[in-house]
């Protein structure tokens, strides 16, 4: 934090105390609980986000945008001028209230931003200052200014939406394939959605533990960029039968199957396992724009078809493995450091309608995922903010 925020928040105090730890100074200016970057009134007195207003899988339908006043951090928390949010297939789980029943609208949504600290409560002042670049996994990142808990928050070199595609996507195929995978070199992986936001991760992770790695995806486009990722074999099922070609070619069945579709490609799926195969449900996304979010899945015969295989079904919710996240993002961010990790990101750049920019372009990113358009991470940029009248 520079001297002169520093001088401005502390102006009128009786005293002003440097007080010392193992990290950095914290300024005590006795009566306030927070720091705010008054630099040329960079902080507005409002702001838009998108609030669910209605339960439903229809996110156009549940979400709206709502003008506020720009909100102040707690003593523990920061407040972001985010620059790139990230969309997620789940964004429509949660605007649908599957995760959380007990939550009524209105409340916010968006898991996940990237971005600059504006404000900062005292205790956050101990690892963090104004200025500093951080990413974050939190509720409420579809708005121009989130606040977030300081524990919840990773500093990063720079505001680029690479780093946005580790939070979830990226965390998401680390954590599931080393906790649930149990991969071995030398067996045979199949990732569905391959060439989407955790595909593309799951695909370089298992190459990376020197597994055959087979994707699935529906364009030759995505095929080609699985290829340079190191998919062995990437099957564009626009033009291939799935179930036929996994038959024909790899006839000892697959060991590994990340899987995020759901419905028949989790039937094909099951049917497909080798013996002592492993799937690991990571979700559905076929189902989730119906009512229930569940798509069709013709079960019955699944305890005989693991039974005879040894085989099992796994499933992978990110939020259970809180223990594993910190561990698995600084693998990841090493990894990107080092020029091993692709973080492709699609922001819209190659549509008539145009990048992804503004909070309002959100909609339209949701539904360049959904309609399976994708290739990488949909992330969407945030307008520079107007600046007005300070705040505080």
């Amino acid at each position: 934090m520079s001297t002169s925020v520093l001088a401005r928040a502390g102006r009128g105090a009786s005293s002003v105390l440097a007080l010392r730890t193992g990290v950095r100074s914290i300024i005590d200016t006795s009566y306030s609980a927070h720091f705010m970057d008054f630099k040329a009134s960079a902080i507005p007195s409002s702001m838009n986000k998108l609030v669910v207003d209605k339960l439903s899988p229809n996110f156009r339908e549940a979400v709206s945008v709502h003008a506020v006043a720009v909100p102040t951090p707690g003593d523990a928390e920061l407040l972001v001028r985010n620059r790139y949010v990230g969309i997620n297939a789940s964004d429509i789980n949660y605007s649908a209230g599957r995760y959380d029943p007990s939550l009524r609208p209105p409340f916010d949504i968006g898991f996940e931003g990237i971005g600059e600290v504006v404000g900062l409560g005292l205790s956050a002042s101990s690892r963090y200052t104004v200025g500093d670049k951080v990413a974050y996994f939190s509720n409420g990142a579809f708005a121009e200014y989130t606040v977030v808990p300081a524990k919840a928050s990773v500093p990063v070199p720079s505001v680029k939406p690479e780093f946005l595609t580790l939070l979830v996507s990226g965390a998401t195929a680390y954590i599931a394939l080393n906790r649930l995978g149990d991969l071995a070199k030398g067996e045979t992986v199949l990732v569905t959605a391959a060439a989407g936001g955790t595909g593309q991760f799951a695909v370089q992770f298992a190459k990376q533990a020197g597994c055959h790695v087979i994707g699935t995806c529906s364009s030759n486009e995505k095929a080609g960029f699985l290829k340079s990722i190191g998919c062995d074999r990437a099957i564009n099922y626009t033009e291939e039968d799935l179930g036929k070609t996994l038959k024909k070619e790899y006839p000892r069945g697959v060991d590994v199957v990340y899987e995020s579709v759901g419905g028949s490609v989790l039937e094909l799926a099951v049917n497909c396992l080798a013996q002592k195969g492993r799937l690991i449900v990571i979700g559905f996304i076929s189902g989730y724009q119906s009512n229930s979010g569940i798509p069709v899945f013709n079960g019955g015969t699944l305890p005989v078809k693991l039974l005879q295989k040894s085989a099992s079904v796994r499933g992978f919710f990110l939020p259970h493995f809180a223990s594993d996240y910190k561990d698995a993002l600084t693998k990841m961010m090493q990894m990107l450091a080092k020029g091993k990790l692709v973080c492709e990101v699609d922001c819209g750049d190659l549509l008539q309608e145009g990048r992804f920019v503004g909070l309002e372009s959100v909609f339209r990113a949701v539904d360049h995922m959904y309609a399976g358009k994708n290739l990488g991470k949909v992330v969407v940029e945030m307008a520079p903010p107007t600046a007005n009248q300070s705040k505080l």
